[in-house]
């Protein structure tokens, strides 16, 4: 997972695949655009951050079945770092 934070666009960008295409961008909320390729999310950016990421991402993941904690870090730490790229290995959680 990658993103980054455009400090002069105010977006931050993450994205979960690297794709040539998309078949679309859909809104599940005013501040957050997912672009989709065959019903899945590759790709969200979040417009105005310093607004909150918490409820857009939260949004986000839950309708498109993605792990919300994932989302939230790779948001944060792209915030920490701006104009430069994060990147982020996101491993799943271990059966205690």
């Amino acid at each position: 997972m990658r993103a980054d934070f455009d400090s002069k666009a105010d977006l931050v960008a993450i994205y979960l695949q690297d794709v040539d295409r998309v078949d679309g961008d859909e809104e599940p909320h005013p501040r957050a655009v997912v672009s989709v390729l065959d019903g899945r999310a590759v790709a969200i950016e979040l417009a105005h951050p310093d607004l909150g990421i918490e409820e857009p991402l939260v949004i986000t993941a839950d309708r498109y079945g993605l792990d919300r904690e994932a989302l939230l870090a790779a948001a944060s730490s792209a915030l920490r770092a701006p104009d430069r790229v994060v990147v982020l290995d996101v491993l799943a959680r271990r059966a205690a």
